[in-house]
């Protein structure tokens, strides 16, 4: 379908979220991985430009910058976030990176993109916020599945009051791919990745989701994590990092809440499912299955679809192709980057995660671990 037939359904195309920026979106990105080829795509839809790559070494950074298509290769980050072409730094390094590196582009002049964890600590995490306030740049953290528009068409319903009182909130974030005692990754080494995986890494999209849906902050938790292959990859390291977590929670307003949280679960891909019961109404989003939103009442119950023509504004908004085409991962992603640079140009998009969301998901884990070490302890998040 081209730009012409969008146009006449009523749908922006893809690249539109934000109106067209007044300011040059000139990335560098540092990491040539999953992530940074996400990054990269979603750059260029926004109608931006990857300038320059930056990676662990000369070599892997000229092949990463032909494989994602960046203008260059660079040697090393200090030549990244020193260049005069470059005003947008996407961090896309492992976790132990993102303070030292996002701190180098932050005094450098350079706007923050930082996937998260923001940092390993919320200490780390509360020197970034304050160095992109007191330099007047925008940072960003991809907490990217608030883009989903039936994410955004939950937030709306649950917000305006149509839903009722936020009686409960559960749910869980599944995945496999570390499933098998051989499954091995950076993430797993506490040194790389920090004190905690599964949850920092996932878990972390959860919470961020349940308080941007509910506009209600956990305020005190009590947590347990496990790990069940203590020694992975057959090089004698002990891993410290959990596998697994299981959570539950009180939010400010009083609200109970459990999320069950595994990098272990054999078929689960990436299942994250949020489910909200109101007191006239439930409504339930499912990360894998993110063109509908189940809308659950006592009488009857119906899946919502994703279709612009029939979805609230703030959710048509980020709806960019017709019902019955897909949207997916990508697309948020897109939507995401295309907010960061409405931003930069002076807007500020609604619901665009920022440095302080960063800070605020690293209280958030690092209750967990308290908690966990203390025996499921219940332990109030900090601010």
């Amino acid at each position: 379908m081209d730009v012409e037939t969008l146009a006449d359904n009523g749908v922006e195309p893809l690249g539109s979220v934000a109106a067209a920026p007044a300011h040059t979106y000139r990335a560098g990105i540092i990491g040539g991985g999953f992530m940074g080829r996400v990054h990269a795509r979603a750059v260029r839809v926004a109608g931006g430009r990857v300038v320059a790559l930056a990676s662990s070494s000369p070599d892997r950074a000229a092949r990463a910058a032909a494989d994602i298509g960046a203008e260059r290769a660079v040697e090393s980050v200090e030549a990244l976030v020193g260049a005069d072409d470059v005003d947008v730094v996407h961090v896309c390094t492992p976790n132990h990176l993102h303070h030292p590196v996002a701190m180098a582009a932050v005094a450098a002049g350079k706007h923050v993109v930082c996937e998260k964890p923001l940092a390993t600590s919320p200490e780390e995490a509360r020197e970034l916020v304050d160095a992109v306030t007191a330099n007047g740049l925008v940072g960003t953290v991809p907490f990217v599945y608030r883009f989903h528009p039936m994410v955004r068409e939950a937030r709306a319903r649950v917000r305006s009051g149509e839903m009722g009182r936020v009686l409960l909130a559960h749910g869980s974030y599944l995945q496999d791919w570390l499933s098998n005692d051989a499954d091995n990754n950076w993430r797993v080494d506490a040194d790389l990745g920090g004190p905690s995986r599964a949850f920092a890494d996932i878990g972390s999209h959860w919470c961020d989701l349940v308080e941007f849906v509910t506009g209600d902050r956990i305020s005190a938790l009590s947590g347990q994590m496990a790990t069940i292959a203590p020694n992975r990859g057959g090089d004698g390291r002990v891993v410290t990092t959990e596998d697994m977590a299981t959570v539950q929670f009180r939010t400010e307003a009083g609200v109970l809440g459990s999320v069950v949280i595994s990098q272990v679960s054999p078929g689960r891909k990436n299942r994250l499912l949020l489910e909200i019961s109101c007191s006239e109404g439930s409504l339930a989003f499912d990360q894998e299955q993110p063109e509908r939103l189940w809308h659950g009442r006592r009488d009857a119950s119906r899946d919502l679809l994703r279709d612009p023509d029939t979805l609230s504004e703030a959710a048509a908004r980020y709806s960019r192709l017709p019902a019955g085409h897909a949207q997916g991962y990508q697309d948020c992603f897109d939507a995401f980057v295309a907010d960061t640079g409405a931003a930069i140009g002076g807007t500020a998009p609604d619901g665009l995660p920022t440095f302080e969301d960063g800070l605020r998901s690293a209280h958030v884990v690092d209750a967990v671990l308290r908690s966990s070490a203390a025996d499921g302890r219940w332990e109030e998040v900090r601010s």
